[in-house]
């Protein structure tokens, strides 16, 4: 099946709506976001940088790859063989400044150079080659593998970051379509509910119970609230088109359409999806965050090249020894009496390149460590305003709910006396009017108590 295929079955399959023009689907909050985890492109970009770390990691692992290391040289010339040399080597990088090596050596011809006489059949050697100072404890090889392991550990945190600033951005897309959704409905509720009142109003006035110019005001009430619905509307589109941008299959964007609302949450339904806790120690989340474990690695790794620094201020002292045989079932038993050796130091008089190295190294750990520390103090003064803010709304949310149920009261009060000739359809509306203002604050504080808790999710920094 073409990749064009899959996707026409998935929106088939995801969206009823596309096959069937007046079903009316529900996208959760936990679909939408799921989609967006395994689908969004910019996710996957993330993970890819875990697989960039791991290949670096195996790039530094190969710098402890056995070589086969072979030398073959001849000259002929007029009937004389000058020399043929033959060098075969295995060496083996071990950890610390430590090389253990086998080889074969074997050379003849006429004018062959005396100290590279060896017997006809050949001879074999095994040794180790040994950095006594510089290189030993530490080296080139060693830090570049211990930076790739940490690097991958940082890769990680970052990672985590990337994909967390992307749900946030989605929840937040969502949560904006959910409440202009809840809005469109509210306010066409507002204009069933004026049709409702102008068709009673026309009824009375034909009766002749009341004066024609209360039909007037009803209709003007009405197109007001029509004209209020349809910016609603507008908006809610845009929404809609907002949410749809984080939605992708197989590298293609899907598009919510028209018909799909959002499902009606509360809080405890994003506190499940996000998976958060809102009375989570504080101290907690800073041990856990990963842009602070980031941090962490970086310094870690900061360390690793500070001690290769410093290491280069010592003498670099080679030592070499293999045990030499012209028998190669001898290989595994040491005559010392037979045997090739080598000491070669080297040493900087003045260092200035390497103190230079080292200074800046160390500048570079404290850098780290002050970005460290400012950020930590963020982090936590941001988690302490968020959870502040999370007390503040839901307050402010139970207040709004109890204004919005005597608003209620109001006006099914003012149209009983409405009825029986106590009150003006100007009180009516006006008291409506309230009503449905409050009713928007409800909503507006309702979707509020959803992006606070986004809020907490992102400043955690953890993907759940």
């Amino acid at each position: 099946m073409k990749k064009k295929h899959y996707v026409i079955l998935f929106l088939v399959c995801f969206f009823p709506l596309l096959s069937f023009g007046q079903t009316i689907e529900k996208l959760s909050f936990e679909t939408y976001l799921n989609y967006v985890k395994q689908q969004h492109p910019l996710v996957k970009k993330a993970n890819l940088q875990l697989d960039k770390a791991n290949a670096k990691l195996t790039k530094a692992k190969g710098n402890f790859d056995p070589k086969i290391i072979a030398d073959y040289d001849r000259k002929f010339f007029k009937g004389t063989e000058y020399y043929d040399e033959l060098n075969a080597t295995l060496k083996q990088p071990i950890w610390y400044g430590i090389e253990a090596k086998v080889g074969y050596e074997r050379n003849e011809g006429e004018f062959l150079n005396p100290n590279l006489t060896v017997p006809e059949e050949g001879l074999y050697s095994a040794g180790i080659s040994v950095n006594l100072a510089r290189g030993f404890l530490i080296n080139d090889r060693m830090a570049t593998l211990k930076k790739a392991r940490l690097y991958r550990e940082q890769t990680k945190a970052e990672n985590e970051l990337t994909i967390n600033t992307i749900l946030v951005a989605a929840s937040k897309a969502y949560f904006e379509w959910l409440k202009t959704a809840n809005e469109y409905e509210i306010q066409k509720l507002a204009v069933a509910k004026a049709v409702e009142r102008k068709t009673a109003v026309e009824r009375s006035v034909e009766a002749g119970d009341k004066p024609a110019i209360l039909v007037t005001e009803a209709l003007i009430t009405e197109q007001n609230r029509r004209l209020k619905l349809e910016a609603i509307t507008l908006k809610k589109q845009k929404a809609l088109l907002n949410a749809s941008n984080f939605l992708w299959f197989e590298n293609t964007p899907i598009e919510i359409k028209e018909g799909i609302t959002p499902e009606l949450i509360d809080k405890q339904n994003v506190v499940n999806v996000l998976g958060i806790e809102e009375d989570e120690p504080t101290q907690n989340l800073i041990d856990s965050h990963p842009k602070l474990n980031g941090l962490m690695t970086k310094i870690k790794i900061l360390e690793v090249e500070k001690r290769l620094k410093q290491n280069k201020l010592l003498p670099k002292i080679e030592v070499q020894y293999n045990f030499l045989t012209p028998e190669y079932d001898q290989i595994s038993s040491i005559d010392f009496e037979n045997y090739k050796a080598a000491v070669r130091f080297n040493f900087p008089l003045f260092l200035r390149k390497e103190r230079g190295d080292l200074r800046l190294a160390k500048f570079k750990i404290e850098e780290t460590n002050f970005e460290r520390l400012t950020t930590t103090y963020k982090i936590q003064n941001k988690l302490e305003a968020v959870k502040t803010e999370i007390s503040s709304i839901d307050k402010q949310y139970d207040l709004i709910k109890d204004i919005t149920v005597k608003y209620q009261e109001l006006v099914v009060a003012e149209e009983k006396k409405f009825e029986i000739g106590e009150s003006s359809l100007f009180l009516i509306n006006s008291r409506e009017q309230k009503l449905i203002q409050n009713q928007m604050k409800e909503n507006d504080l309702r979707i509020k108590q959803l992006q606070v808790l986004t809020d907490l999710y992102e400043v955690r920094g953890i993907v759940n």
